[in-house]
């Protein structure tokens, strides 16, 4: 479970995220801060994963907070939930390092975006040692899931991609060609790499190339997350 600490002075606020909160899988929520001070207070006495931060609060404000966390390299993760638009309070929020920034109000989709893209970046990189480019890709490129193609490219259809799927994830870490997958599935291997394309365009398998002594090159496949969330908005 990821430890969720809220910072946030107004009451009414701090109960719709914690509500929120409860509807996203995979999260606790340690405690709920009126303040920068007692955030501070909470960190030093919890273990937190994740705080989701407002920015302006009387005393020292979330600014103050993502400083000070900084400073004493404190491994803790922020997203910023502010009514804060301008462009210089985001500018400076990401230079402090907040992993996502939700401007008030937000609808709750937005909310589960956010907690999603975390919760499956916290997962990747708990399980592996190392990254494949493609899996960095994900979070660099592609820091949430609304920068991800909302829909099927053309020509694929959600029936057959999930079929696709399930097969992939039957072969957990092993390698695979198109055409091993082509007839597992029981379509053309041009289909077949559209799919697999696909796939490997939004990061959950990668493509690696083997050059043999003779001949053309052989285009494996590996499966990088097989439980992957990401996978399941296109089904």
């Amino acid at each position: 479970m990821i430890k969720v600490l809220i910072v946030e002075d107004d009451p009414m606020v701090s109960e719709f995220n914690r509500r929120y909160l409860e509807q996203v899988g995979g999260f606790e929520l340690i405690a709920i801060a009126p303040s920068v001070a007692d955030a501070l207070h909470i960190l030093d006495h919890q273990e937190i994963d994740l705080i989701l931060l407002d920015i302006f609060m009387p005393g020292m404000n979330g600014f103050d907070l993502l400083a000070q966390i900084r400073k004493l390299g404190q491994g803790v993760d922020v997203i910023v939930v502010s009514a804060a638009c301008d462009s210089q309070s985001i500018k400076k929020a990401l230079r402090y390092g907040a992993v996502d920034y939700l401007i008030k109000p937000f609808e709750f989709e937005r909310f589960k975006t956010a907690l999603s893209a975390y919760r499956e970046w916290v997962s990747m990189t708990k399980d592996q040692e190392k990254l494949s480019q493609a899996e960095l890709d994900i979070r660099m490129l592609h820091p949430n899931p609304l920068t991800v193609p909302s829909e099927l490219p053309k020509g694929l259809t959600r029936n057959t991609l999930k079929t696709v799927w399930e097969n992939i994830q039957e072969t957990k870490t092993s390698s695979f060609s198109t055409e091993e997958m082509a007839k597992r599935v029981g379509i053309s291997r041009v289909s077949m790499r559209k799919y697999l394309s696909f796939l490997t365009d939004i990061g959950v398998i990668e493509m690696e190339v083997i050059y043999g002594s003779i001949g053309r090159p052989i285009y494996q496949h590996r499966c990088l997350k097989p439980e992957s969330d990401l996978i399941k908005r296109y089904f």
